[in-house]
């Protein structure tokens, strides 16, 4: 996300001013600057934590509704703030999974699509796909949202989709659009099926048990949101991307056409050459190993060790296909994972902001203030005050799954002193996780896309922010409603 333009053309105009989006903090500063900050709140908010039981269902501690008390303080330092990048890769924290998995992953598909591009299928597949659908690309928009979409609100499918970025931008940007329409479909399409989840095990399933009920409850407002968001989304990047095929100057990110152009196209991206038959076997096996990865996630419950095992072999496999050699076999690999590196410290930089939280004991006392914050209200400014409590603890805690474990056991009991149903204070949980993580700089998949998309995190903003102002407005109206019926 830093500035990608040569020390060697900079060098030549020493006089130039820099632009305002120049200056903008990289996504390393931001995070390291979030970092401080939170370390620097644990000298000032008092330390605290709920008593927690072991939940069979959920197979986590889960903390006991009024049983929080003050506990002696962990103020984080200097020394804290520095080991909480190193530590967010590998710390067993409360709330987030560890982050060297996720890293290996992201370096392992940048290994393995190094290994594709040295074929030159890639390439050559996009030229010919690009010639037939001549006329019909903005239709590819909305198929791949929805099918990211289903992958969001049936089994959560995010770190999984930093294995497409480097596969659609690349086509997107072949068919007269841009980067960041290809973040767009990927991280709005799946960010929106997350938001609308109906039976995504890591929101609906694991907030209905911690709350206590059947995670069939309030099934039909969330589908309901699923769909009305699913189509305002892809109204939003459908006419976002017409607009930059137009007149290209539109783009958020035109000063960087060019550049990436040259970097996810190559320099012979542009020759209409005919594919091989070897090029042909290794698309095959190129799409079969995103099929692959699917069916293990979705029904054999892989994760990014095993994820990371079929991209290895698949590199293999297809080096071996593409009769590359085995010295250009190694090169293209380390050259692959080296362009993710970045990728790859910029998610455990991101995890160490929940390190120093949990390390300074105030994550509870944070949920326990929005637990007093929301009691006693009526039932619309009940549920739609628990919605925004419940964006602010996303950006703190950016795993739905860790969300639910934290803020449902001491959120949804509260609902029933309002007379709100906790269906609904589940949707209000899954609504507000889903809306926070197509922004929070806290998030692997966020911070993570938009590097591999090489899209500054500032104009991602601007980008998505009126997006945000419409979801907001139809989650706020959704909740509002189902507190009233």
């Amino acid at each position: 996300m830093s500035d990608t333009t040569p020390a060697t053309v900079k060098a030549d105009m020493p006089d130039a001013a820099p632009k305002l989006h120049d200056r903008f903090p990289s996504a390393f500063t931001i995070l390291f600057a979030l970092i401080v900050i939170v370390a620097a709140l644990t000298w000032i908010i008092p330390a605290g934590q709920y008593e927690r039981v072991p939940n069979e269902a959920l197979g986590k501690d889960t903390p006991v509704p009024g049983t929080y008390q003050t506990v002696e303080g962990d103020p984080q330092g200097i020394l804290d703030a520095l080991r909480a990048p190193i530590a967010g890769f590998y710390d067993p924290v409360s709330y987030a999974a560890n982050a060297i998995d996720v890293s290996l992953f992201v370096l392992i598909i940048g290994g393995f699509l190094g290994v594709v591009n040295r074929t030159g299928a890639i390439n050559t597949g996009i030229t010919a796909a690009m010639r037939r659908m001549q006329g019909r690309e903005k239709w590819m928009i909305p198929i791949l949202m929805a099918l990211f979409a289903v992958g969001g609100t049936t089994y959560g499918m995010a770190e999984e989709t930093l294995a497409f970025y480097a596969i659609l931008i690349p086509v997107m940007i072949a068919a007269g659009y841009d980067a960041v329409t290809g973040v767009a479909i990927i991280l709005i399409g799946a960010g929106i099926g997350v938001l609308g989840s109906t039976i995504n095990p890591f929101a609906t399933t694991i907030a209905s048990n911690a709350a206590g009920i059947p995670f069939t409850d309030g099934l039909n407002l969330r589908v309901a949101i699923l769909g009305i968001g699913w189509l305002i989304c892809v109204a939003f990047v459908m006419r976002y991307a017409a607009r930059v095929k137009a007149d290209p100057s539109l783009s958020i990110v035109a000063d960087r056409r060019d550049d990436n152009a040259h970097h996810f196209l190559g320099k012979n991206a542009a020759i209409d050459s005919g594919i091989t038959t070897k090029q042909s076997i290794v698309l095959v096996l190129f799409a079969a190993t995103f099929g692959l990865m699917i069916w293990g996630v979705s029904s054999q419950g892989w994760w990014m060790a095993e994820m990371s095992m079929l991209f290895l072999g698949a590199a293999l496999v297809i080096g071996t296909v593409g009769w590359i050699g085995e010295k250009p076999f190694v090169e293209s690999f380390v050259d692959g994972a080296r362009d993710l590196l970045g990728v790859a410290l910029i998610i455990g930089l991101a995890r160490g902001i929940v390190v120093v939280m949990d390390s300074g004991r105030i994550t509870d006392t944070v949920l326990h203030a929005s637990e007093q914050a929301i009691s006693g209200t009526s039932q619309v400014v009940f549920i739609n005050a628990m919605y925004w409590i419940e964006v602010a603890l996303s950006f703190l805690v950016p795993s739905t799954s860790g969300l639910a474990v934290l803020s449902m056991p001491i959120l949804a009991p509260v609902s029933d002193f309002a007379g709100v149903d906790r269906s609904l204070a589940v949707t209000a949980y899954q609504s507000a996780s889903g809306i926070v993580n197509l922004i929070t700089p806290t998030s692997a998949v966020v911070v993570g896309g938009l590097a591999i998309g090489r899209v500054p995190y500032d104009r991602w903003l601007r980008f998505i922010a009126p997006l945000l102002l419409i979801l907001t407005i139809l989650i706020m109206a959704a909740l509002s409603l189902g507190a009233t019926l």
